[in-house]
């Protein structure tokens, strides 16, 4: 089953994509696509529901990010050791985190501000992992229990903020549209194995990303084990699971963002973003 939310920014209201690739409204089966509504078993009893019934959305309506009340974007770096080497770095021992707030979660064909004083924002395709019930210190074992499904996640960065100046990763990476989700979200009972699936990303129609899952240094259920021992994970956190080499900061010169560009990217079974930068 594929979940999304539709509508204005900020006025999201939760829909469905059917069998036949249509979108309907669900809001007469859930609130919203948060909280207890993302609970891996609430989800299988919904796909027992005849989604031909619900009202249909009209393909023209803006799509949000597709899931609400994210309360943490948990994100992990150089989870590909190709894009650990171009980025001058060593792969990590364990896994290394970071986080961006909610704040910059954005429509997948959301158009993208660039800060005003934007030197070097950066491009990260990523497969996101969304949390579904409330688990803390799980095992590596059970750790895709608690997952509610897979979406793209894009983990922009402006570079010079991250990397030039003090302090921790956390300022490059926050800056509102700077992490556009869906366009939906698909079940851990459609996506069975996150790790085989592709994921690339164009800008201007060139190809600069083109990675799979499978390449990654941890896998997503080692990643919801080892964040889990830090921090409880609630329904609807987000885990974004690193990026596959192709970074604008790995090429030879660096290339960044300009206003006027087009990034399209997207994941196996997840669907593709849009985002025109200005």
């Amino acid at each position: 089953m594929k979940l999304i939310r539709f509508g204005k920014a900020g006025q999201e209201r939760p829909g469905v994509i059917d069998n036949e690739g249509v979108r309907r409204d669900a809001s007469s089966l859930v609130p919203d696509w948060a909280g207890s509504s993302l609970d891996p078993d609430a989800l299988a009893a919904l796909e027992k529901v005849d989604l031909t019934r619900l009202p249909r959305i009209p393909d023209v309506i803006r799509l949000g990010p597709c899931v609400g009340s994210v309360g943490k974007i948990i994100c992990i770096g150089l989870n590909y050791a190709e894009h650990a080497a171009e980025s001058g770095m060593e792969s990590p021992p364990e896994p290394v985190m970071f986080m961006k707030p909610s704040s910059s979660l954005a429509g997948p064909a959301d158009d993208l501000q660039l800060p005003p004083d934007s030197e070097k924002t950066d491009w990260e395709v990523e497969l996101a992992a969304i949390i579904g019930r409330p688990t803390k210190a799980v095992s590596e074992y059970e750790a895709l229990d608690a997952v509610a499904g897979y979406a793209v996640l894009c983990d922009y960065s402006e570079r010079a903020w991250q990397l030039e100046g003090t302090g921790q990763w956390d300022k490059g990476k926050g800056y509102d549209g700077f992490a556009p989700l869906g366009p939906w979200l698909a079940t851990s009972r459609e996506i069975t194995d996150p790790q085989a699936l592709r994921l690339w990303l164009d800008v201007n129609g060139q190809r600069m990303q083109d990675g799979t899952t499978q390449h990654m240094i941890f896998g997503v259920a080692a990643l919801i084990s080892y964040v889990s021992r830090f921090m409880s994970l609630q329904p609807g956190d987000i885990i974004a699971t690193g990026t596959p080499p192709g970074v604008g900061l790995g090429r030879k010169p660096p290339v960044y963002l300009r206003r006027g560009d087009l990034v399209e990217l997207g994941v196996d079974g997840l669907g593709r973003q849009t985002q025109r930068i200005y």
